[in-house]
């Protein structure tokens, strides 16, 4: 199974015995699962790690019991929590007001990757993409809501905020984007902080402990559309020394060398 496989190749890592690992018997289990991921034909990285963190937390999920009531066999099937939820899992909140009666309609939902737009075509910075992404949007026309308390169609605004922030946040960069109905890719220098990232700005409350983050991967796409390579970067827990993988070629960077303009994922 997946997490099988997942679990030999996070201890042939950790170990240490390896200059490198090669990841082709998870690659193999995982691409039974999802063939998509089978073929060797270029794929997306943030639709892989969010197929990967779902097969996890498949795997290792913990369905609370109803004490005072049997849980139907409905209920023992639900999503569950476990250690993925519990490290990556956040929730939003989208408060959608009616512009005609001003009420306001809350919609929780959860995620584990914030897929952030980049506001820019040529330099911007991490806290842009947010600000861009959680400003208020409009909802008119064809987007208009209906709304319970008018009983008609109205105008409307919808804002998110972070109401539940995950012990580690993942930012997927759209670097691929339409223009003149043509897909291409922006090649956008975003700047994004290594240290105190505060996301208490885009939340209902204040994180108090958790507010500050720091960056501790990248996932890097060199390429185009169609072609590419995909690299990391990672911060060695104990150490605190950035490392680069690049296939089979694993080498100690400096910090500088972090920041590039090729991030297309971002952990903290």
């Amino acid at each position: 199974e997946s997490a099988t496989a997942f679990g030999c190749l996070i201890s042939d890592m950790w170990l240490g015995e390896f200059d490198y690992v090669s990841p082709e018997d998870f690659h193999s289990v995982f691409g039974k699962r999802y063939p998509t991921f089978s073929r060797r034909t270029q794929q997306d990285a943030q639709e892989f790690l969010i197929c990967v963190l779902d097969e996890l937390h498949q795997a290792f999920k913990e369905v609370r019991t109803q004490l005072r009531h049997r849980a139907s066999a409905e209920a023992s099937r639900g999503s569950g929590t476990s250690i993925i939820t519990q490290l990556f899992e956040g929730q939003l909140n989208y408060g959608i007001t009616c512009l005609n009666c001003k009420t306001i309609t809350n919609r929780p939902e959860s995620f584990t990757v914030l897929s952030l737009p980049i506001p820019s075509s040529r330099v911007c910075s991490l806290e842009d993409c947010l600000e861009c992404f959680f400003q208020p949007d409009m909802l008119t026309r064809n987007n208009q809501i209906h709304c319970y308390w008018c009983g008609t169609n109205q105008d409307a605004t919808v804002k998110a905020t972070i109401t539940r922030a995950p012990q580690i946040i993942i930012f997927h960069l759209k670097r691929f984007a339409w223009q003149d109905k043509h897909r291409r890719k922006l090649s956008t220098t975003v700047y994004y902080p290594f240290n105190n990232l505060d996301l208490s700005p885009y939340s209902s409350t204040f994180f108090y402990n958790n507010a500050l983050y720091s960056l501790c991967a990248v996932v890097n796409h060199s390429g185009d559309i169609d072609y590419g390579h995909y690299t990391a970067f990672c911060k060695h827990s104990s150490t605190k020394h950035w490392y680069s993988f690049d296939d089979i070629q694993v080498t100690r960077i400096s910090d500088s060398a972090v920041q590039t303009d090729t991030a297309y994922l971002l952990f903290y």
